[in-house]
């Protein structure tokens, strides 16, 4: 397939390494989000990319955007995806109480069962996200949430543009992995899920650290400073250190009023300070949170809503990536 079978309409992102354009398939009309990478003529491109690209066209779930394509030319690489709406950080911004960025406590619990979904399929197929944040999750106006942007920095040794990115970022890694754990598992995509849920219940980052030090600090003023009491082999960690200030575990319910019990159940199990103490994926679905939508005897479909219908400015949100 070539880019000639694309026809390119507006602009919808720009960074320093990829340009995100909305296009159409001239043969079927199916709109489409294509991302053109600039390629360095004499590094090529790596053999790695082109492995993992390969690797996520066979990602084919209902919460995972699709890739339909990729054109390689002599200096561009075109990565042609599914066009979803917006992100749900957009959404949030567009659809929250009172602008505030809160969601409404059934809409939370539907997108939270579909990017549990992604998820669990992901880890199903010993793939890790390691970037799960609401900028990379998409929407699609009837509701469907669908993870995005698979590590393709990563894959194409793309670094993070700009320092913003990089930040937002830090809000959403594990406690582990800011203490300097090189073992990663499908648990640091849990803990990243956990925040995405606090997030939707508040509008708000639940831990908005500046830098990495701050970031753990941030972690450690609401879910308590850990010792090897709490956490055995913590000071192991090369960025553990002893001399961190010490916080008492808060009640999250202080954080986020009017929190179901169940949903804050939910919430502690997927927040857990220790990488092997917190649910999987798979554990989080079968959460009684959930039983509406699992219960055999509920025939219910895969929840999604209508968000066309919630405000106007949504139909106008272009996000990709």
């Amino acid at each position: 397939m070539s880019s000639s079978q694309f026809q390119q309409l507006e602009k919808l992102g720009e960074g320093t390494y990829a340009t995100v354009y909305k296009g159409r398939n001239r043969g079927t009309g199916q709109l489409v989000a294509m991302k053109e990478i600039s390629l360095d003529s004499e590094e090529g491109t790596p053999s790695t990319a082109i492995r993992e690209i390969s690797l996520m066209k066979e990602l084919k779930h209902e919460n995972v955007v699709t890739l339909y394509d990729v054109i390689h030319t002599e200096n561009k690489l075109t990565l042609v995806f599914e066009y979803m709406d917006q992100d749900l950080k957009q959404y949030m911004d567009s659809s929250g109480y009172n602008n505030s960025g809160a969601l409404d406590p059934q809409i939370v619990k539907s997108l939270m069962f579909q990017l549990l979904r992604g998820i669990m399929f992901c880890h199903d197929n010993r793939v890790l996200h390691r970037d799960l944040k609401p900028q990379n999750l998409l929407l699609n106006n009837k509701g469907e949430l669908k993870l995005g942007d698979f590590g393709l920095a990563r894959a194409f040794g793309i670094p993070v543009n700009t320092f913003s990115n990089e930040v937002v970022t830090l809000w959403y890694r594990a406690p582990d992995v800011l203490m300097g754990s090189r073992n990663y598992s499908t648990s640091i995509d849990m803990w990243s899920a956990g925040c995405i849920l606090a997030e939707m219940f508040t509008g708000k980052p639940l831990f908005p650290g500046n830098s990495n030090d701050d970031q753990l600090l941030k972690i450690f003023r609401i879910m308590g400073t850990p010792n090897e009491r709490t956490w055995p082999g913590v000071s192991q960690y090369p960025n553990f250190k002893n001399n961190f200030n010490v916080f008492i575990p808060q009640d999250l319910r202080s954080i986020i009023p009017g929190i179901d019990p169940l949903a804050l159940n939910l919430l502690q199990g997927l927040l857990q300070m220790r990488p092997e103490a917190r649910i999987s994926a798979r554990q989080a679905l079968q959460h009684p949170w959930f039983n509406e939508f699992t219960n055999p005897l509920n025939s219910q479909p895969i929840p999604t809503h209508s968000v066309g219908s919630q405000q106007q400015q949504q139909q106008q949100a272009q996000a990709q990536f």
